[in-house]
């Protein structure tokens, strides 16, 4: 939608009466006006505000509220605001508050008295609370179909490199080895569970509160079930009281996409880290990157860095509206006017964040060599020289010693245990009873990244065949 600036209308004599001004005896000042009204962002709404109010008014036609003619009415004022708004044509008065009595005013000066029917049965309290759940529902629909979209292009990835060895890390210290393919299918597994939380979500943000009117529910005889039907609704709100106060949906969809945001963050902090010069995994595609006004050599990873920062905008976001609900007594309070931009904001971040990653992960340069480099230097394949001493009948602990032992020896002569003979091996493992007699030949094969990676062959195991069949199990059910 494209948004249209707004017209700041003087507080005077001739400034269009308020649609609550008969109970006041002095005009709003425009300090007043500036400060509480919402239409500078709720116009992103006006989309699902004309939804709303056309499926109230079909459902007042239907009960015999308001006439069949004016109902044709609404439905042909509203066909020309659509437009009007869509063509950025649309003038938005801050003397109308926000988007609702905007639309509303234009609506009246169009097609007259029916326009001023419209609002029977209902409040802004339930029109406002309806119009952020359609909105949010959209949102949560693009945010999946982009998890999907990124997910996909992870799996490219992962394929590529399902065999590609890289180190395992505990503490940013080599730990064991993987394979880049599993350590990017982590990644699939954190966004397939944020997937499922918006999924969750999704379900309590798709129930109607229209027809709570204010508080209290409304006197005329409507029909809540057809609307909820009009406007794909799975469920109507079951109390008045909570229905035009209730933002659990809201602090819950900050709250997934904090998550999800936070998961994006750690893959950031890892492309930053690799794509360093002094590790030197992986590079980035120059679109994602920029250079240095002053250092011509650099290249930074600036999208990465990005996300990065925005995880912390959105778990702002998230408090907020946590703290925004936090002292409120039922039901509606002018306070609630302050959920939106947090929550606006939220979606367009994970939104355009998701859209980026997806481009910037199908980019990624892997440097394999220096991945394998890397493994070379940390001692990667000691745990799997204890579990083979346990194999051979060594308690575990005593296993763990007798390779400690061995480790210490490599690091005193700069060596890799591979390098060792079988002899040395013996030797600097006889402090630990019955350790050396376990050692054969066979020992060298354990102390080989494939081997190690090999071995590794159950359920979510870092096996290049179980890497490979993850991404089948993952590719069926994106599909």
């Amino acid at each position: 939608m494209t948004e249209k600036s707004i017209s700041p209308a003087a507080s005077t004599s001739t400034s269009p009466a308020k649609a609550w001004s008969g109970r006041f005896s002095e005009p709003v000042s425009d300090l007043v006006k500036r400060y509480t009204a919402s239409v500078f962002f709720d116009q992103r709404m006006a989309t699902q505000d004309i939804q709303g109010s056309l499926a109230h008014a079909k459902m007042l036609a239907r009960q015999g509220i308001i006439a069949a003619a004016d109902l044709a009415d609404i439905e042909r004022g509203m066909a020309q605001i659509k437009g009007e708004i869509e063509r950025g044509e649309f003038n938005w008065n801050l003397d109308d508050e926000d988007v609702h009595l905007n639309i509303e005013k234009r609506l009246t000066a169009l097609v007259g008295d029916a326009g001023k029917r419209l609002h029977t049965g209902r409040s802004r309290n339930d029109q406002v609370a309806t119009d952020i759940r359609l909105w949010l529902r959209e949102a949560i629909d693009q945010i999946l179909a982009l998890i999907k979209a990124f997910q996909r292009q992870i799996l490219i990835v992962a394929e590529l490199h399902a065999a590609t060895p890289l180190p395992g890390f505990t503490h940013l210290q080599v730990a064991q080895p993987v394979t880049f393919g599993h350590h990017l299918m982590a990644y699939y597994e954190m966004t397939r569970r944020d997937a499922e939380r918006f999924a969750d979500c999704r379900r309590r943000v798709n129930r109607l509160p229209l027809g709570a009117a204010a508080l209290a529910g409304t006197s005329y005889p409507i029909d809540r079930e057809f609307v909820a039907a009009e406007l794909g609704f799975e469920d109507v709100c079951r109390n008045s009281l909570d229905a035009v106060s209730d933002r659990d949906f809201a602090i819950e969809f900050c709250a997934a996409s904090a998550l999800l945001m936070t998961h994006l963050s750690r893959l950031s902090e890892e492309l930053i880290l690799w794509m360093s010069p002094r590790v030197g995994f992986i590079d980035l595609t120059d679109g994602f990157c920029t250079g240095s006004s002053i250092m011509p050599q650099k290249k930074n990873p600036d999208v990465p860095e990005l996300v990065r920062g925005k995880t912390g905008r959105v778990n702002g976001a998230l408090v907020a509206l946590l703290t925004l609900m936090k002292g409120q007594p039922l039901a509606y309070n002018k306070d609630n006017q302050e959920d939106k931009e947090p929550l606006f904001d939220t979606a367009d971040t994970v939104i355009d964040t998701l859209r980026i990653y997806a481009d910037m992960i199908s980019g990624i340069r892997v440097k394999t060599d220096n991945m394998l480099d890397a493994l070379s230097q940390g001692y990667a394949t000691a745990t799997d020289l204890a579990d083979y001493l346990v194999k051979k009948g060594l308690p575990f602990r005593d296993a763990h010693e007798a390779v400690a032992l061995a480790v210490r020896a490599a690091e005193i002569t700069a060596r890799q245990l591979p390098q060792f003979s079988l002899d040395e091996l013996r030797t600097v493992m006889a402090r630990v009873p019955g350790a050396a007699d376990k050692l054969g030949q066979d020992v060298f094969a354990v102390l080989t990244i494939e081997g190690s990676l090999a071995s590794r062959a159950h359920i979510g195991g870092t096996a290049p065949d179980t890497v490979r069949a993850a991404i089948a199990r993952a590719r069926a059910a994106l599909d």
